[in-house]
């Protein structure tokens, strides 16, 4: 009867949430033109917004490996310290940030996109200076909330270079953090094998708000409140046994803020995946959340 009970309750949460976890991506849909070149420039915002999603991709990864390697779990303080103020950024001396350095290389990420990561894992800019976090909130077409996180060396340059950049894009800066919740998220690595109802039991009974498994079966999320993330962090690493790729605090649309977007109907305006990637091209950018559908 507990199970049953357990399962009904894991369904319901489950289904509450569902529709929120997929706003995180937005597939960008493409008008077919009416001549050769309409097909030529859609088909190049297409591929630009591709490529920009890859060197964000990519960028994340580099900086997760890094912090993982800054912060490895179950060790004492002394013991971080040290780990810390040695090198964790140096490919030499952690395995996963060379693999993921010279994939990176491989698929053609510059060096200079590279190095920032590096850098923006452990925390200072190219030049060594701590990073500070700034977050900025904007409103861009077609009514599409942003929160834009960025880690910088100088706050005034990186407020001004994105204020001239979301008035040039049609947008303004608001304050948009009430149509989101600041939610913990936790990546595994997973298989074909992962077994959900088991995983789920394990996930609500950790204390977790919700899971969700990734289409290609490689990843499985989990989401917490914000300030029990790095305890059941180490929970589920135990109690299922997979491989601990990451937690962060991310934003989440809260649910029946999501706005469904028809780019169709953009006019002038650029299509999503344009404006995020022009967002990304600065390099102080860290992460981009909205609540497009």
């Amino acid at each position: 009867m507990a199970t049953a009970v357990r399962c009904i309750t894991s369904i319901s949460r489950i289904s509450r949430r569902h529709s929120i976890l997929r706003s995180f991506s937005t597939a960008s849909l493409l008008l077919s033109g009416h001549n050769r070149w309409s097909k030529i420039k859609h088909d190049k915002i297409k591929e630009d917004g591709v490529r920009s999603n890859e060197r964000s991709q990519w960028s994340q990864n580099i900086r997760d490996a890094v912090k993982s390697n800054l912060y490895p779990r179950n060790q004492n303080r002394i013991s971080l310290l040290t780990h810390a103020l040695g090198n964790g950024g140096d490919p030499n001396s952690n395995a996963e940030l060379s693999t993921l350095v010279a994939q990176a290389k491989k698929a053609g990420l510059p060096k200079d996109i590279i190095e920032r990561a590096i850098a923006k894992g452990k925390g200072v800019s190219l030049s060594g200076d701590a990073l500070e976090a700034v977050t900025v909130e904007a409103m861009l077409p077609p009514s599409v909330a942003f929160i834009i996180e960025c880690q910088t060396d100088n706050k005034n340059r990186t407020l001004n270079d994105l204020r001239l950049l979301m008035k040039n894009i049609g947008g303004t800066l608001t304050s948009t953090s009430h149509l989101f919740e600041r939610l913990g998220r936790i990546i595994f690595e997973c298989g074909e094998t992962l077994q959900e109802e088991k995983v789920m039991d394990h996930v609500l009974e950790a204390g977790a708000l919700d899971m969700e498994i990734e289409d290609d079966r490689k990843s499985l999320l989990v989401y917490t409140e914000p300030s029990q993330t790095a305890s059941i962090a180490q929970i589920l690493a135990e109690s299922l046994g997979l491989k601990l790729k990451s937690y962060e605090i991310v934003w989440v649309p809260r649910p029946g803020y999501r706005v469904e977007v028809d780019e169709s109907q953009l006019g002038t305006h650029l299509p999503l995946q344009k404006i995020i990637g022009q967002i990304e091209e600065d390099s102080n950018v860290q992460a981009v959340y909205h609540n497009a559908a």
